[in-house]
């Protein structure tokens, strides 16, 4: 069976071939018909799985506890790309940016010294990117937060890290469980628990 007919596509339908460089982070405002939250990684595309409900309601909790704490000149927003540079543009799951960065509805991408906080939530298809690869590559980008979001008994653990400006790397800055309360990159106070709604686990 070919690939086309096992993906209820075409038998006609061609698949994009990277440029023998890689693909570059220009390309993916360029190429036609991307699967929603395409991301670039070292010149590689990456796809996005479907999402379980543990990863969606996560990202609401983080995106709204952050926006409702957010001070004057921040700004959060989910799933938007950040340009890091020719051969990296990853979406974090939730930002936090400087809000003079919005350059107008047409915007697909931030670039990193605009960028004040990066999450990543967790899921099986993104568990090494978000480990290894992502923390690599946010960091040399200057990034100076970052977090990392796993499950662990239907709850989130945020393993929060930041920037050392002498390694240029991550250092971990603690592992939260039922409340993520820290006063960097802002005062922050959230209950990781309500991730649930009231009698749902």
């Amino acid at each position: 069976m070919s690939a086309a007919r096992e993906y209820g596509l075409d038998e006609d339908y061609e698949w994009a071939r990277p440029p023998a460089e890689g693909w570059t982070a220009d390309d993916l405002d360029r190429l036609p018909n991307l699967p929603p939250h395409t991301e670039l990684i070292d010149g590689s595309l990456i796809f996005v799985s479907p999402q379980t409900r543990f990863h969606s309601r996560t990202l609401r909790l983080l995106e709204n506890a952050l926006l409702d704490q957010v001070p004057d000149g921040l700004d959060v927003i989910r799933e938007m790309t950040v340009r890091l540079d020719e051969r990296n543009r990853p979406e974090p799951d939730v930002l936090v940016y400087r809000a003079d960065a919005d350059t107008g509805p047409g915007q697909t991408w931030f670039r990193p010294e605009d960028v004040v906080l990066a999450v990543e939530v967790v899921s099986a298809d993104s568990l090494d990117r978000d480990r290894k690869a992502k923390p690599r590559i946010y960091a040399a980008a200057g990034i100076r937060h970052y977090w990392r979001v796993e499950e662990e008994k239907g709850l989130p653990v945020v393993y929060v890290y930041e920037l050392d400006p002498a390694t240029g790397a991550y250092i971990p800055n603690g592992v939260y469980r039922s409340r993520l309360k820290l006063t960097v990159p802002y005062d922050i106070d959230i209950d990781l628990t309500s991730v649930h709604p009231r009698g749902l686990s």
